[in-house]
């Protein structure tokens, strides 16, 4: 077991755990709860952020209760995903179909942020723009009122620029995935670093991010924003976590990325500060 070897308890804060129906990808259908558990123990992580795969056009509601109901007694801790209705909005095709678009049944309503930050079994919200476009100005409001932090996935789809206007001012915690640059988008990924200096409630996490030179960059420059994500199952989290042993940093850089940060923004991960000396 990698944890044995290292000597790091880590926590992971991007996973999908598929719904029981199979949606999702070739290896999200693969992925049972047992088999991540298994995989994630195996690699010494200790506690997991879990979320349903992205679905265009859908309603979270039961594949966020699947993903609450299968964590129980697991070392997973359940974010919501959410979906919305707005385009960015750069452009007059964009302010147009903001105008017009009203919220559907299979949308994100303020009342659905309500229900679920008072749920015990979710902690927090994930957010996936290229699939789901981003919430309206109603149910950010909300989110603001609850104060959870958002994990939303960075890239060419949703780059940093956007993510600035639309989520960054807000009041709760952000944590960008994929250093704002998926898939392996070098100058969105400094972009993203840079944005650090602007947004104390901004945070990155580091999967898919293939560039030592750019998770280096943010582990030395900003020691306290930077979390572990493997990426599960699309990437297997024994070679995500091995990426990050390999990198020339110090061990106390190595373990705030693994652990410590996350667990300073993240209440539902705090017990895992018990773990350090």
């Amino acid at each position: 077991m990698l944890e044995l070897e290292h000597g790091f308890r880590v926590v992971d804060v991007s996973t999908r755990l598929p719904p029981t129906d199979g949606g999702g990808d070739n290896r999200d259908r693969a992925m049972t709860a047992e088999r991540l558990e298994r995989e994630m123990h195996q690699a010494g992580i200790t506690r997991s952020i879990v979320c349903p795969p992205a679905l265009a056009e859908t309603s979270y509601l039961a594949p966020n209760n699947g993903v609450a109901r299968r964590s129980v007694d697991r070392p997973f801790v359940a974010f919501a995903r959410i979906n919305g209705t707005e385009t960015p909005g750069r452009n007059a095709t964009g302010r147009l179909r903001n105008a017009v678009s009203s919220r559907e049944d299979h949308h994100t309503s303020p009342g659905d942020i309500e229900k679920y930050a008072y749920d015990d079994r979710f902690h927090g919200f994930v957010l996936d723009p290229a699939v789901d476009d981003y919430p309206d100005d109603d149910v950010l409001a909300a989110l603001d009122d609850v104060g959870l932090p958002v994990i939303v996935r960075g890239g060419v789809d949703a780059p940093p620029a956007t993510l600035a206007d639309v989520l960054l001012e807000r009041s709760f915690p952000v944590v960008v995935g994929r250093f704002g640059g998926h898939p392996l988008n070098r100058p969105l990924m400094n972009e993203m670093i840079d944005l650090l200096d602007e947004y104390d409630d901004c945070y990155l996490e580091t999967s898919f991010v293939r560039y030592r030179e750019l998770l280096e960059r943010a582990l030395m420059e900003h020691p306290d924003r930077v979390f572990f994500g493997s990426g599960a199952p699309a990437c297997h989290p024994n070679v995500a976590v091995m990426e990050i042993l390999t990198l020339d940093v110090s061990e106390d850089l190595l373990r705030r990325a693994f652990s410590k940060n996350a667990c300073r923004v993240i209440e539902a991960l705090a017990p895992e500060v018990d773990h350090w000396n």
